[in-house]
């Protein structure tokens, strides 16, 4: 259920608003890859969870620009 919750939020995004979504989601990647090579990752869950966000963000970019280009 909060992913269908979380996908309605994304789709509601502006592109702006779906590249900040991006970022976020690409130092939080970048801070788990971090956090498990050092040792220190408790919650190994979140790195496939994060993975699948962004691969959501960068489709929903992909989709909109096809949108914007068929307008």
């Amino acid at each position: 259920m909060k992913t269908k919750q979380r996908l309605s939020d994304l789709v509601a995004m502006s592109p702006d608003q779906l590249q900040d979504e991006l970022l976020k989601l690409k130092k939080e990647q970048f801070n788990l890859r971090f956090q498990r090579a050092t040792g220190q990752l408790e919650n190994t869950s979140r790195v496939r969870v994060v993975r699948r966000e962004i691969a959501r963000v960068r489709t929903l970019q992909q989709r909109k620009l096809t949108e914007a280009r068929q307008v």
